[in-house]
């Protein structure tokens, strides 16, 4: 259940993901996502999804992957995965189309992944 982003530059994919989170202008600027207050994961905020789930990246050699991690005392429900793993796949589309070259969502757990108890 992990999203792996194919990239030449997985480092610089992830820092212009966080640069458009940041951001102050408008235009271009990643409002569907936050990190959390220690700065290593990113929720949804919508508020019917905020903090259901919670996504890990890692830095790999020819990709960027997030794992999904669940938030403390609950599990992450099918809907919620899919929600998750649905709209970060549409974000990198709408923002980071020319910084990847395929978006992989996994179906089953993979190492790094924490979704229940």
């Amino acid at each position: 259940m992990a999203i792996h982003f194919t990239t030449k530059n997985a480092k610089s994919l992830l820092q212009a993901f966080d640069a458009r989170i940041e951001q102050k202008e408008l235009k271009g600027k990643i409002a569907t996502w936050e990190k959390s207050d220690d700065g290593k994961y990113y929720t949804h905020k919508a508020p019917e999804w905020n903090k259901k789930a919670w996504l890990l990246p890692k830095i790999e050699a020819g990709q960027l992957t997030f794992n999904i991690i669940k938030p403390n005392n609950k599990n992450i429900s099918s809907i919620a995965y899919a929600y998750y793993h649905g709209h970060l796949i549409e974000t990198f589309l709408n923002h980071f189309d020319q910084s990847f070259q395929s978006g992989v969502v996994s179906a089953l757990p993979e190492a790094g992944d924490l979704i229940g108890s």
